[in-house]
């Protein structure tokens, strides 16, 4: 396999990761000259803000996710490809794809994070994350799955342990999981399951540190661990979790909690590339750039959003915030210095503006803040939604998330809650086995060469 994409005179730029900072990017250069490549493991951007709500089975994976050949149809010298980078040759020009090699004149790295189990593997195998769309609908099919064992269970330790609900990690992930799980327990259980006490529900919010939303200022994070205390939310500050095992959290003191509902949203570390330089990579498995976004010791790679950390911001010491506005930010104007670059001109240094920071922990509950205004409680809710909504792509998806909302808040009733396991043909199957399997080499892998030709009239090389 290869790209299959045609050369021509134009620069190439490939953009590896279709999220808010690669899908900027890939906005921006719109007629400017250059032939875009954009790469991403999936089909479709999708809206992590978001995420938990198709967990908590208020809404389909549809309303948040939109298909990349969708948002770039009949976009003249851009062309996606569904595929994972393995590694990178700086001196080639070129990348390793699980499809393929593929040349560059500008090279963007946008692909985010991935979950962070800070080295505990057996963590990773067991817990639930929640970083994407696929992990979302695995969390829900599986709170699901539990509440339907729990109501025809008859061992009473078994039943707890699956009506216990585990969520690890206090940053505004956390805080929401936490608070739509609540409401969930207050509004769902009583009318879907009456034989089923819903006070057995318990829900569990963990963090390792002294207070929960530590990115925002201390009465943001006050105000919302009162809303959690005030709709049941046990939450644990100081405490971290060692290990998960026999259907037990372990927390560093000793003791233990019984659940069958482990969900991991206590960090993200940088997707990495199996042979990145290692001296490149900083702090939270970020990739070094400076001031332009360009990746140290290069002069054509780039780095953009939550996988760069950008040194030289005075009010930044430890890098920029991995907020979606970050990405936008840096994706914007790195398509204006790729530009400028062309022209002969100088590039213009990277400066973060915050817009603020918000988290909903539920029906009229939220913290907001914007410069030194903070806010709390109804008005900061109603702000989450217009930004958020305002946020998401396409038109049918604003108004199929809106009807949701709508629809949720004057009937407190969320209308998704379907157990639904895909299950994939043998070929599919066989053919992403092999996919996952090939082009790690650390060498550029030696495609098969074809017969010699004469080359014919108007022909196009190939890669």
């Amino acid at each position: 396999m290869s790209l299959n994409i045609a050369k021509d005179s134009k620069k190439r730029v490939v953009i590896v990761g279709g999220g808010f900072g690669g899908l900027k990017l890939a906005n921006k250069l719109k007629k400017s000259g250059f032939q875009v490549v954009l790469i991403d493991k999936n089909n479709y951007h999708q809206f992590p803000p978001l995420i938990y709500q198709v967990a908590s089975a208020g809404m389909e994976p549809t309303s948040i996710s939109f298909p990349f050949r969708k948002i770039f149809q009949h976009r003249k010298d851009f062309y996606f490809r569904m595929a994972e980078v393995r590694a990178i040759f700086p001196e080639k020009n070129m990348i390793q794809t699980s499809i393929g090699k593929a040349e560059y004149d500008y090279l963007v790295l946008a692909a985010g994070t991935t979950t962070n189990f800070f080295g505990n593997k057996h963590i990773e195998e067991e817990a639930m994350p929640m970083k994407n769309v696929s992990e979302a609908m695995g969390l829900r099919n599986a709170l699901l799955a539990n509440l339907e064992r729990a109501v025809t269970c008859s061992n009473k330790q078994e039943q707890q342990e699956l009506l216990n609900i585990v969520v690890v990690g206090g940053g505004a992930t956390g805080v929401e999981v936490a608070g739509v799980l609540s409401e969930m327990k207050k509004f769902v259980l009583p009318n879907d399951y009456p034989d089923m006490p819903s006070s057995l529900m318990h829900i569990y919010l963990i963090e390792a540190g002294p207070r929960l939303l530590a990115g925002m200022s201390e009465d943001s994070s006050s105000h919302a661990e009162q809303f959690l205390r005030e709709m049941g939310v046990n939450i644990l500050l100081n405490k971290r979790v060692t290990d998960y095992r026999d259907h037990k959290v372990t927390l560093e003191d000793g003791s233990e909690i019984a659940t069958r509902t482990f969900i991991w949203v206590s960090g993200v570390t940088g997707v990495s590339f199996g042979n990145m330089n290692t001296s490149v990579i900083g702090r939270g498995g970020r990739i070094k750039v400076d001031a332009f976004n360009r990746v140290e010791g290069t002069n054509n790679v780039f780095a953009i959003g939550d996988l760069c950390i950008l040194s030289g911001d005075e009010d930044y010491p430890n890098g920029h915030p991995q907020l979606a506005q970050v990405a936008i930010q840096q994706g914007e104007l790195l398509a204006k210095n790729l530009i400028r670059l062309e022209k002969g001109k100088e590039m213009k240094p990277f400066h973060y503006r915050n817009l603020g920071a918000m988290a909903t922990v539920g029906r009229n509950r939220a913290v907001a803040e914007f410069s030194k205004v903070k806010m709390q409680g109804w008005f900061a809710w109603v702000m989450w939604l217009v930004v958020h909504l305002r946020s998401i792509l396409g038109v049918r998806n604003k108004v199929v998330v809106l009807l949701n909302w709508v629809w949720n808040y004057f009937t407190y009733d969320q209308s998704m809650r379907m157990i639904v396991y895909a299950r994939k043909a043998k070929e599919i199957r066989d053919r992403e086995a092999i996919e996952a399997t090939t082009h790690w080499g650390k060498d550029l892998i030696q495609e098969p060469q074809p017969a010699k030709q004469e080359p014919q009239p108007n022909s196009k090389e190939i890669v």
